[in-house]
């Protein structure tokens, strides 16, 4: 998207994302992504990459270590269902915070550094706490076993309000409604178009424009005299309260939280979505996190058996070939596909799909441009005079 937008452009960009959103399970439908399982994963990673492109792709500073804010959101919302009540709005607001408090450490110390140093930083403090979840921190986070919801938990304000389980094991709701399955995405949606209008209004406001001069050139910033640290902070811990949020929703639609949620693997993946999808540009990384989380759940599905089916009208030799080399791209192979597509796109696009899309936009603006001008009128050929015998 544009940077020299109009309010009413902004607004209707927010109304589309909207609609488009809400009618996600009748629009995905029928390429087999309508069910709510993984409509949720659409919103909970679309966050985590707005909050991710806030830093990368303003600020130019690349993280390997979000992923630790994910795994620390997702512990703090549990142990806010196990200590105080089920309902998702308190987990989610304890998710946030902690997930600001702990962005707010790791910024600190990070960010004395930049480039590739930065990075390096990042990945080895989230192994680090990837580790403590682990060993150190099991009484906190039970360790490999995960941390989970027990019958035996206190639920202080759950009690206090007369709220009686039984001998079911709860799970998050709110005030009555269930947090599974479509009301658990319509929940996820509206936090997530939430998001992303704070992310446009980021993205609009000085702040945002102090973000993009840090990226251009940040020796000229500070040769000038501007203490850059404040703003690359607070542009590290928004970061980190978006992905602690989408940590809480983890918990929310599931309520259990592991250490595998804080490993590097979940940190890269997000760098990916926000690079495939365009960093630095308000869809590109919801599109990115999208297409990713399409191909890991369904792509992955594609077994030989789905194959042979699908290829059944083809002769018995042709068949078993098309079926040999489709199965490299699908099923446990999805990650060739998934790293020839960001091949393609760093290659051709390096602003990611969004690139694609405006390049798209504009051959379909100029042809239609074309073809509403009226063509220029020959001027009359004017006839020369024969010379006189």
């Amino acid at each position: 998207m544009g940077r020299n937008t109009t309010p009413k452009q902004d607004w209707m960009l927010l109304i589309g994302f909207s609609v488009v959103l809400l009618a996600a399970p009748f629009l995905l439908t029928p390429v087999g992504a309508g069910y709510p399982d993984l409509l949720q994963k659409f919103a909970i990673f679309g966050i985590f990459a707005l909050g991710f492109n806030i830093l990368f792709g303003l600020t130019g500073y690349l993280s390997f270590g979000h992923a630790a804010f994910l795994g620390v959101g997702s512990y703090a919302a549990v142990w806010t269902f196990k200590l105080f009540s089920m309902n998702p709005i308190l987990a989610l607001i304890v998710a946030t915070v902690i997930g600001g408090l702990f962005s707010v450490i790791i910024g600190f110390v990070s960010l004395r550094r930049s480039g590739i140093y930065f990075s390096i930083l990042t990945l080895a403090l989230a192994q680090m706490s990837y580790n403590m979840a682990y060993s150190v921190a099991t009484p906190i986070t039970n360790g490999e076993t995960g941390l989970q919801l027990a019958q035996s938990d206190p639920r202080i304000l759950d009690v206090a309000f007369g709220r009686d389980y039984g001998a079911v094991l709860p799970s998050s709701d709110l005030f009555g409604i269930h947090m599974n399955g479509y009301p658990g995405f319509y929940f996820c949606a509206v936090i997530f178009i939430a998001c992303f209008f704070l992310s446009m209004r980021i993205f609009r406001s000085p702040f945002g424009m102090m973000l993009r001069a840090v990226k251009s050139n940040q020796n000229r910033m500070s040769y000038t005299g501007l203490n850059v640290r404040p703003y690359t902070l607070a542009a590290f811990v928004i970061s980190g309260m978006y992905a602690g949020l989408a940590g809480g929703l983890m918990a929310v639609t599931d309520p259990l939280a592991g250490a595998e949620r804080m490993q590097w693997t979940a940190s890269g993946e997000v760098v990916l979505m926000t690079i495939l999808g365009g960093a630095g540009t308000l869809l590109g990384p919801v599109i990115g996190a999208g297409v990713i989380k399409y191909f890991e759940n369904i792509f992955s599905a594609f077994n030989e058996g789905v194959l042979t089916q699908l290829f059944d009208f083809l002769p018995a030799f042709l068949q078993h070939a098309m079926v040999s080399v489709s199965s490299l791209f699908v099923g446990e192979g999805w990650h060739l596909t998934l790293g020839a597509l960001f091949m393609v796109i760093v290659i051709f696009l390096p602003g990611g799909l969004m690139e694609g899309f405006n390049r798209i936009r504009s051959l379909v603006a100029r042809l239609l441009r074309r073809d509403t001008e009226e063509p220029e009128k020959p001027d009359p050929i004017e006839r020369v005079p024969e010379p006189a015998e």
